[in-house]
């Protein structure tokens, strides 16, 4: 690869970092902490976010109409990304071990821990917990194509790639034959054999 997209992967890896410190400082400052994987407030914050929760009937009572009527079409999308969820998971357990790509662990992506949250009445922790499983199963599925796109094509597209997974940029480059032959003979994949 090339050393100038090495030392810029290495710059945006930093200010991952950097970013994560920063959020880490903001959960601090909002008093609360991580124990066995679950966020724990401090009992004043605890007892105000219970002050701010809005009652269930209130909630309803107050939705805008067009957000009413547009509900079902936002939840008739739970049964294809369940049937999402079966296909690749199963696709994974299948072939990776196949292929010899290191499997994603779904708990990395599915993540509900926005129902703890004592400021949130029912109605708005069953969104949450919809959004959750929604993104964090896109992130999933993402996370299980970028491997197999990093098993079985690892170019990069000649026009700019939006949302380009993160093992995108070690691809090699678009009209590069010889470093894409060079990386089929390092990793003995099966389309060396053409």
């Amino acid at each position: 690869m090339n050393a100038k997209i090495d030392e810029l992967l290495g710059r945006m890896q930093g200010l991952e970092l950097e970013l994560e410190a920063e959020v880490a400082r903001q959960a601090a400052e909002l008093r609360y902490g991580l124990e066995h994987g679950r966020a724990i407030f401090e009992e004043e914050v605890l007892r105000r976010h219970r002050e701010l929760k809005t009652r269930l009937s209130r909630y309803i009572l107050n939705a805008k109409p067009m957000v009413v009527l547009t509900a079902p079409f936002i939840y008739s999308l739970i049964l294809p990304l369940v049937l999402l969820d079966l296909f690749v998971s199963v696709y994974q357990a299948v072939c990776f071990p196949a292929y010899g790509i290191e499997k994603v662990k779904r708990s990395d992506y599915l993540i509900f821990d926005r129902g703890h949250l004592a400021y949130l009445n029912a109605l708005e922790k069953l969104n949450c917990a919809y959004c959750s499983y929604a993104n964090g199963l896109i992130a999933y599925v993402r996370e299980i194509a970028g491997r197999t796109e990093a098993y079985w094509c690892p170019i990069k597209h000649a026009k700019k790639a939006l949302g380009a997974h993160e093992k995108y940029m070690n691809f090699v480059a678009f009209g590069d034959a010889d470093a894409y032959r060079k990386w089929i003979a390092e990793f003995d994949q099966p389309t060396q054999k053409k």
